[in-house]
């Protein structure tokens, strides 16, 4: 090939490369123009939110509550206790649902509530694990629902609250509030009587939620602290200040009895809509509608004994760092986390849509332009970050090359261009200044400093879940149909309380008494007398078979006592109140343990509730029919009279010398 020909190619190929290199950067420049445009418009929004929020918190520090008195987790304890319903959803949840209910039992700073657990027909794993929970907790109570799961999260829970009214027929109670928790969650001790507080005056009444840390470099689940700190920390406070309406989180959430019968009276006997992948975003709306109270609470406990799964980092915020709250843990990997927000969009965005209309209350409408204003952001965040990544390498050419052609110029000429990227620059370390504070507040200044990487993170998740959510929207045609195709007014089955062997059956066993000995107990029963206090009065077993059976039934020990020959110490040591609420009796201190004896089963929860009055760690042993009310009386009454060695002494003291 001649000289000339291949020099010739070479500038053609070069002239080439100059008009794509300027077409790049032309094109690059429009669409960071328009980009910088929509990013500084959100910024606006965002900087309205947080201009509120601290305004809203300097007014309240300088007026309401310099002259408040301080209101502490003391006064809640003065409330009674109302009878509460925790909802609990389960599909799949083998080895999950035990592990709450004994967390519950130990930590809950409650004893008036009952646990219902939503199971589902073809899910025999987790049913067995709930009968096996429920033999062992008797305040918790297994729901199999009426269709094959899984079905959406709301048709579970429809089942569930049937089931509760069910039981409140049959038991004559009436629960003043229903909880919403799934099964992982980590309840705070202070929850139930913070919600016991606020009812009936609040209808919905949410809890902040922080999810547990699992490490620096586990930005997918990271990224999720991150956004609920900065959400349940200043977002849904601006909401319910300004418009009174409280999205619930799914979680931590506490309706009242008026909410849930309203709810149920306009859904034909369904509160909640089971087509929606976001049930709880939309009941708060419908609530709200109907003129009910919504309440987003943070409540701080000020002695850590109650903030037990609090982060311990030091330099997290006193205050907020022991605030009232759920806590659980997020999806780790990206393909979970981006199908979990895929269905967040779905719900809050194009249901949402489709069922709640923009209304004629302006500040309503902010709000739901904010929730929805995601499926535009996470796009143009994306797209910001790409051309970001795009200018640093173009930057970074221009450094470190020999020569080089002075691309950013492009930019950096046009005045327009360098307004808006130094606008953005300046709410862009607002954002990340503000999403710093709120982190650090709870989880300290380390999570705080990895909140800024892990922003970049977020991103990228939130814009493949929006990608995946548009398609399935796309593919269903319907947004509605991708939680539900078809609903079907189906009602749950209650199941029987399965708790082993009974103490008729023990006691058979044994050879104690005869079938027809306990039929006949049970025939002359009296009203309220239990089984076994029936075949005492019928002189059909004795105190000790009696306390025996007891013990085999509840897997403890079965222990004869003198309620008479105690040790003094540990009787004084212990509370009266406690004493006659639990009908204990403090026998002695082994190993470190205290040791109770109760004449029947003592609950876990009530066993919880007793060590953490005290405390210190607690067991039990059954003893023999009258010997805790004897030593109750004797004492903590101080009737000495009851006891009959000294009715006898004096007796024989008084006859000495007789003959018979």
């Amino acid at each position: 090939m001649p000289g000339w020909v291949w020099f010739g190619l070479k500038q053609c190929l070069f002239m080439n490369l100059i008009d794509i290199t300027a077409i790049y950067l032309y094109v690059l420049k429009n669409i960071s123009l328009v980009l910088l445009v929509l990013l500084l418009f959100f910024a606006l929004d965002d900087l309205f939110i947080d201009g509120y929020y601290w305004l809203r918190r300097l007014w309240r520090g300088l007026t309401i509550y310099r002259n408040r008195s301080v209101f502490d987790e003391q006064q809640l304890y003065f409330c009674k206790e109302k009878p509460l319903a925790i909802m609990i959803p389960a599909w799949q949840e083998v080895g999950v649902v035990g592990k709450m209910a004994e967390l519950a039992a130990a930590e809950l700073d409650y004893e008036n509530y009952q646990i219902f657990v939503g199971t589902y027909p073809n899910d025999p794993g987790t049913q067995q694990d709930v009968d096996a929970v429920c033999r062992r907790f008797p305040n918790i109570h297994k729901v199999v629902c009426a269709r094959p799961g899984p079905t959406s999260k709301a048709d579970c829970l429809n089942n569930v609250i049937t089931s509760i009214l069910e039981f409140e027929r049959r038991s004559n109670v009436k629960f003043a509030g229903f909880v919403l928790h799934d099964a992982e969650d980590v309840i705070s001790a202070m929850e139930l009587r913070l919600f016991n507080y606020l009812l009936p005056r609040k209808d919905l009444i949410q809890l902040p939620v922080y999810p547990f840390a699992t490490g620096a470099l586990h930005f997918t689940s990271g990224h999720y602290l991150d956004e609920f700190s900065e959400m349940h920390g200043k977002d849904v406070v601006v909401r319910e200040a300004i418009v009174g309406q409280v999205p619930s989180a799914g979680v931590g959430t506490c309706f009242s009895r008026r909410a849930i019968l309203k709810l149920s009276e306009e859904g034909d006997g369904l509160p909640f809509d089971v087509q929606s992948l976001t049930e709880d975003y939309d009941i708060g709306f419908r609530l709200k509608q109907w003129g009910m109270e919504e309440i987003f609470v943070r409540f701080s406990v000020t002695n850590d004994k109650l903030a037990t799964f609090a982060e311990q980092n030091r330099s997290r915020s006193k205050t907020d760092g022991n605030v009232v709250c759920v806590r659980e843990y997020f999806p780790e990997t990206f393909q979970t986390a981006v199908r979990q927000k895929s269905r967040w969009i779905i719900g809050i965005v194009f249901q949402g849509i489709k069922v709640h209309k923009w209304s004629r209350d302006w500040k309503l409408n902010y709000f739901l332009w904010r929730d929805r204003k995601g499926v535009i952001s996470y796009f143009v965040s994306f797209l910001a970050n790409i051309i970001f990544i795009q200018l640093a390498l173009l930057w970074l050419y221009q450094v470190f090359a020999d020569n080089p052609y002075n691309f950013i110029s492009v930019f950096s000429d046009d005045p327009l261009m360098v307004l808006l990227l130094s606008c953005n620059l300046v709410f862009f370390l607002n954002r990340m200044l503000q999403r710093m504070i709120f982190v650090r507040r709870y989880y300290g200044i380390g999570q705080a400093l990895l909140s800024v990487p892990r922003q970049l993170w977020g991103n990228i998740i939130n814009f493949f879940a929006n990608i995946r959510a548009i398609r399935q929207v796309v593919a269903h045609g319907d947004p509605r149909r991708v939680a539900w195709d078809k609903t079907q007014h189906q009602y749950p089955t209650v199941s029987e309380r399965s708790l082993g062997s009974s103490l008729g059956f023990i006691l058979q066993q044994q050879g104690i008494i005869s079938p027809e000995q306990l039929n006949t107990a049970l025939e002359h029963r009296v009203r309220g007398e239990r089984i076994g206090q029936a075949m005492l009065r019928l002189q059909l077993i004795s105190p000790q078979q009696l306390a025996e059976a007891l013990a085999l039934q509840a897997s403890v020990e079965c222990r004869l006592i003198d309620p008479f020959a105690l040790e003094s110490k540990p009787v004084i040591q212990f509370p009266d109140r406690l004493a006659f609420k639990y009908a204990v009796l403090p026998i002695g201190v082994e190993d470190n343990v205290l040791v109770l004896a109760k004449e029947s089963a003592l609950s876990p929860v009530a066993q919880g509730a007793i060590e953490r009055m005290l405390q210190r760690k607690i067991r039990y042993v059954i003893c023999q029919a009258g010997a805790v009310t004897l030593g109750l009386r004797y004492w903590y009454k101080f009737d000495l009279a009851c006891n009959p060695d000294q009715q006898l002494a004096q007796w024989c003291r008084s006859h000495k010398g007789a003959i018979f």
